[in-house]
């Protein structure tokens, strides 16, 4: 039943104490339900940026409402009711009520009688969940840019506020509104409609979807910027819009493929830290400290890809390249050379510098150093990696397990003096050090691979 207590406390204790537990239900029905909110309301309307502003709208009644009557029985229903009420509302102060009529017919927005919490309560999940598959593809779509996609999505479908999304990506909050306020805009502008996308360019949409999910996930795993390696939060929230994505689209191999990828390598998180917070990479980690119940979830994603049969995609690709990394109960015992193998596909399939500078560390590993060198070298005049720590830092590893600890030392500088990242440039500078060290061994002696603290290769998928 509704909280009803009068505002004079009682069991439910001092004023102040239930406001503050009441708001912080609201945030977390917010976080819940806001997609499904503004889904609901996009289709009613055709437009989801003014779907956006009138949950915010909805958001704002139940911060005055819900202290004062309490927090209702279906808190998501009520969000909605009011929401949509609030767009009937609107579409009959305009001028152009005739237009707005033809777009909101068919849900019956502008009925004599207004939507009611009980009508939303009992609405199919299937309608729902269509309308939150819709709101994906639109938020993720290619007019859009990238980083307004990143934000959109995060910002409709995560629940998250700019200052929450500027917080994580370490930009400026007004940066952040701004890239939402125009990617609305521009999809207004476009003329883009509230639907599913066309058979024959599903797949080119549905690959934006998944750009946009892994990346919210890469950027938690491995933070571009700041003094943290790792930004959890955004591997959650990747996670839970990946999940939900499968089970909206549950006949797409590609979506549980990607799942199968963030399970597997967020299983690490809780092996990628020092206590004080300092990376460790992947053949340093101690694999006991690996989330199994997730490297489980993982690898019955990758089974559920495989089979709905086809041609492996890359994300499919690559979630095997973390299960034969996962199946492994020591570094050891890593069967590299089937890494190799997969990345061999991965690069066939989806040519990039960043795959074939994986394929160069996993050679590495499978048939010695020089043979990952010799691919790493064929990277050093590529345009996309100029300006990219990662290039160097490979070759410096792969330099120094050849001996060639002066090359080793500056590639680790170079490296360090690119990153963005406050640990990793601890990391390597430390490499540097070490290899300026070992420079000056005796010939034919070999120091450590890696001094305590301070790990060794890059690769980390």
């Amino acid at each position: 039943m509704p909280d009803t207590a009068p505002p004079g406390g009682g069991r439910h204790g001092p004023p102040r104490r239930r406001a503050d537990d009441v708001r912080r239900t609201i945030d977390g029905v917010w976080a819940i339900e806001s997609a499904k909110v503004i889904a609901r309301v996009a289709r009613m309307v055709g437009d989801v940026g003014l779907a956006e502003d009138l949950a915010q709208d909805a958001l704002v009644a139940a911060l005055e409402r819900w202290p004062v009557t309490g927090v209702p029985d279906n808190p998501g229903a009520w969000l909605t009711a009011t929401a949509k009420n609030k767009a009937v509302d609107l579409l009959r102060r305009r001028a152009t009520l005739d237009t707005k009529h033809q777009q909101v017919g068919h849900d019956q927005a502008l009925t004599a009688r207004p939507p009611t919490v009980e009508d939303e309560a009992a609405l199919d999940d299937d309608d729902v969940g269509d309308d939150l598959l819709r709101l994906m593809f639109i938020a993720c779509h290619p007019v859009l840019t990238r980083d307004a996609r990143v934000a959109l999505t995060l910002r409709m479908l995560g629940g998250l506020s700019t200052d929450e999304i500027a917080r994580a990506f370490l930009v400026a909050e007004a940066t952040v509104a701004q890239r939402v306020v125009r990617a609305k805009r521009t999809l207004r502008a476009a003329h883009v409609p509230f639907e599913l996308p066309p058979r024959d360019e599903l797949g080119a949409r549905l690959a934006s979807v998944l750009e946009v999910i892994y990346l919210v996930f890469n950027e938690g795993y491995s933070a571009t910027a700041g003094d943290d390696w790792l930004r959890p939060e955004l591997c959650s929230e990747a996670l839970r819009l990946g999940r939900a994505l499968a089970g909206l689209a549950p006949d797409e191999p590609e979506v549980h493929g990607l799942v199968a990828l963030m399970e597997i390598q967020a299983s690490r998180a809780g092996a990628r830290t020092t206590p004080t917070g300092d990376p460790v990479l992947l053949l340093d980690q101690d694999r006991g400290r690996w989330n199994q119940a997730q490297i489980h979830r993982g690898l019955a994603a990758l089974d559920r890809a495989a089979a709905l049969g086809g041609v492996r995609g890359p994300y499919a690709l690559q979630a095997a390249i973390a299960a034969c990394h996962a199946r492994a109960r020591t570094a050891d015992a890593t069967d590299w050379e089937e890494i190799a193998a997969l990345y061999d596909a991965l690069a066939e399939l989806t040519p990039s510098p960043v795959v074939e500078m994986n394929r160069a560390v996993a050679l590495a590993m499978a048939f010695g150093p020089a043979a990952g060198l010799e691919v790493a070298d064929a990277l050093l005049d590529e345009p996309l990696l100029r300006g990219n720590h990662l290039l160097p830092s490979v070759r410096g590893d792969l330099l120094d397990k050849l001996g060639r600890y002066d090359e080793a030392r500056r590639e680790f500088e170079v490296a360090a003096s690119l990153t963005r990242n406050g640990r990793e440039r601890t990391v390597l500078l430390g490499r540097a050090k070490q290899a300026a060290a070992a420079a000056s061994w005796p010939p034919g002696s070999r120091p450590p691979r890696s001094a305590p603290g301070v790990p060794g290769p890059r690769h980390d998928d």
